[in-house]
């Protein structure tokens, strides 16, 4: 769909939004949270993997009483990765579910086109791993989303951590990049080259991959090897991370392959078997981390689903925990939720210890893990203040 019909679908939305939501709610038996998510289409496998990890959480609440003695109806879409089907989503969650809340389980393309209609309409959001920094800002305003809040991390955040992490320890000074054509290639690639150039790197050179649908990454793997980086940062999902990696290998190229979030699936394990072994990525879920918190939930979705969790479905539940918390706390008024939301402190997620949300943003480590044995383990944890403090916008 073309930009200005999709701006058009987006205003219309909002319109309809808001001639309804001023409408008086009755009194609800239940407490209805919304979620969407790419259950079907080119992203299916984490579109599961949040849907999974939500209705694990969401089991859990209503098995310890729900919300101030109501049990939580959890209403499930899928936007099967289509910015177009979260706008009619987020209609209809409004006005024909009445929801209080909605968690994003979803991409930054549809998470930040249904951002600014759930902020027109004083609806809370909480997203779990879209990094764009439009989800929680108005660039045509230039005002924050206040009703909006983000789990995962900034894309240029998460970018820098990997920069970081590869200056320092890995005492890299010369670097390639390949990402992919979209939000999430483009916010974290950009958030790696300019930590990377500002600790005194070298980028040797950019390369941007069709997506979806590119599978041949020869081409611009063999410019990459014949730089001979210290470093390869390479921005993908798990489809892509897993042909990257093996056809690196497949070239014999010696360099650190360091990903992302995209590589942190069970399927990126699978498909680059054992191609994957040694590769290091930055990612918002540490599988050796003691709390238990973590290893609950580790045990509980490997019991429920038969295979191991990974970012995507941390993420989300941490996500839908944090909105569960803050109408514990708050009753079911949108103000109050926001309310409670940006008073979040040092609250125990799955995906690490939150001190605060600023402007939405959320303040945590960032995790660094390795393939060891084909399986993620803990590499390191980035905690850098000056890292993982998102920039403040004005």
């Amino acid at each position: 769909m073309r930009k200005q019909g999709l701006l058009s679908l987006v205003l219309a939305a909002v319109a309809f939004t808001m001639f309804f939501v001023g409408a008086p709610v009755a009194a609800q038996d239940t407490v209805k949270i919304g979620f969407f998510a790419p259950i079907t289409g080119p992203a299916a496998a984490d579109g599961m993997s949040a849907k999974n990890a939500v209705e694990l959480g969401w089991k859990e609440v209503n098995d310890g009483g729900g919300i101030q003695g109501k049990k939580v109806d959890l209403i499930v879409y899928d936007d099967r990765l289509k910015a177009e089907e979260a706008v009619a989503i987020a209609s209809r969650l409004m006005e024909r579910d009445k929801v209080v809340g909605v968690v994003s389980g979803s991409y930054s393309g549809p998470t930040r086109v249904v951002a600014p209609i759930f902020q027109k309409a004083g609806m809370p959001m909480v997203a779990g791993y879209a990094v764009h920094p439009d989800v929680t800002w108005n660039p045509n305003t230039k005002t924050s989303n206040d009703f909006i809040f983000r789990n995962g991390f900034l894309g240029e955040v998460e970018g820098a951590a990997a920069a970081e992490f590869a200056v320092k320890d890995l005492k890299a000074k010369r670097m390639s990049i390949i990402f992919m054509d979209n939000d999430f290639g483009r916010s974290i690639s950009a958030g790696f080259a300019e930590r990377a150039i500002k600790l005194g790197a070298e980028i040797l050179s950019k390369q941007m991959y069709k997506f979806p649908g590119e599978k041949d990454f020869r081409p611009y793997l063999t410019t990459i090897k014949e730089g001979n980086p210290d470093v390869i940062f390479a921005a993908g999902y798990y489809n892509e991370a897993a042909s990257i990696v093996r056809q690196a290998k497949e070239l014999g190229i010696k360099s650190q392959i360091l990903g992302e979030e995209g590589f942190d699936s069970p399927k990126f394990l699978e498909i680059a078997g054992d191609a994957a072994e040694g590769v290091i990525i930055a990612t918002n879920l540490d599988r050796d981390d003691p709390r238990p918190v973590v290893q609950n939930f580790l045990k509980n979705y490997r019991s429920a689903y038969g295979h191991d969790a990974d970012m995507v479905g941390a993420s989300s539940y941490d996500a839908f925990m944090i909105l569960v918390s803050a109408i514990k706390k708050a009753g079911t008024d949108p103000k109050a939720i926001r309310k409670a939301l940006l008073e979040t402190k040092d609250y125990d997620g799955l995906t690490g210890k939150i001190s605060r949300f600023a402007q939405g943003e959320v303040v945590k480590p960032v995790q660094i893990q390795i393939v060891k044995d084909g399986q993620f383990r803990r590499r390191a944890i980035i905690d850098n203040p000056e890292i993982i403090t998102p920039p403040m916008k004005k």
